[in-house]
């Protein structure tokens, strides 16, 4: 269960990115490519020729590092265009794209309390963000769906990158490409106005949120099933509920809170389900 926590830890961090982000007031292409640039201060220290001579791990790598940065882009932009509970729906259709691919392109044992309880926290989360009268937008559906392609692209290609790459490599080294895929789609629209407070939060967050909680949920992905993992990474629209009452004054309704139990509830119920024992991927002896 040791590894199921740390990839259940990585997802809550992720759920408190708005303590930084919603004070310092930045877009959404400013506030990635300082989160992605921030991510990106270890790279230099963790190059290793060994690893590079894993083509199939390095393609990997350098996949995630567009995959990221499309990923940003289409999100902010379902954002953007609103309503926020339908971008942030639709983005959570990873984890079932998870369930599904999962068996198929790593050739992991299908996960049944995965394929159940995806559907059933999508469910919850539904509960817990709509708000009622809130509209629908074929668009935000459509660059939020994309989004969770890119997202899903990422957790898999993470997963064939621990091959060569420690945690903090995985999360490290390809951010510099999500950096320069970012300011080639937007331009001068990612550059922050100004290196004052705001930058320097949003640069902590990403310390914070962006790199501690991408060690953790890669290391514990090491010895999870994507599945599985998938399903636990619900618990990010969960955090992020709970911080904005509690910090910022949002309004929970009954129904959300039914939600938010049944998402902590299927999660644990994913993550408790017997599994036969597999080898974990090997820790890389040439990375920290």
């Amino acid at each position: 269960m040791r590894y199921f926590a740390m990839v259940a830890a990585g997802a809550i961090l992720w759920g408190c990115w708005a303590l930084f982000l919603r004070p310092a007031g930045l877009s959404g292409p400013q506030n990635g490519l300082l989160v992605l640039a921030a991510m990106s201060l270890p790279a230099p220290f963790l190059l290793r020729r060994e690893a590079l001579r894993d083509r199939r791990a390095t393609l990997a790598l350098a996949i995630i590092g567009l995959a990221d940065a499309a990923n940003v882009a289409c999100f902010f932009a379902a954002m953007r265009n609103g309503p926020v509970s339908v971008a942030v729906l639709t983005h959570y259709l990873a984890p079932l794209l998870l369930a599904l691919s999962a068996p198929w392109v790593l050739r992991e044992r299908p996960s049944t309390r995965a394929l159940i309880g995806v559907p059933v926290t999508l469910f919850g989360l539904a509960l817990l963000i709509i708000q009622p009268g809130t509209a629908f937008s074929g668009l935000t559906a459509a660059l939020g769906a994309a989004s969770a392609i890119f997202y899903a692209i990422i957790v898999l290609g993470s997963k064939e990158a621990a091959r060569a790459y420690s945690p903090l490599a995985v999360t490290a080294l390809h951010a510099p490409i999500s950096v320069v895929a970012l300011l080639l789609y937007f331009g001068a629209e990612a550059l922050p106005p100004a290196l004052d407070g705001a930058t320097l939060r949003v640069l902590v967050g990403g310390l914070v949120c962006g790199l501690g909680g991408n060690i953790l949920f890669n290391a514990g992905l090491r010895h999870v099933p994507t599945a599985a993992a998938g399903a636990l990474t619900y618990l990010e629209p969960l955090t992020a509920s709970v911080v904005g009452q509690v910090f910022f004054a949002e309004s929970l309704t009954p129904a959300g809170m039914v939600g938010g139990v049944l998402v902590l509830v299927t999660g644990a119920w994913v993550a408790a389900e017997r599994r036969a024992p597999t080898r974990g991927v090997p820790v890389p002896s040439a990375t920290p």
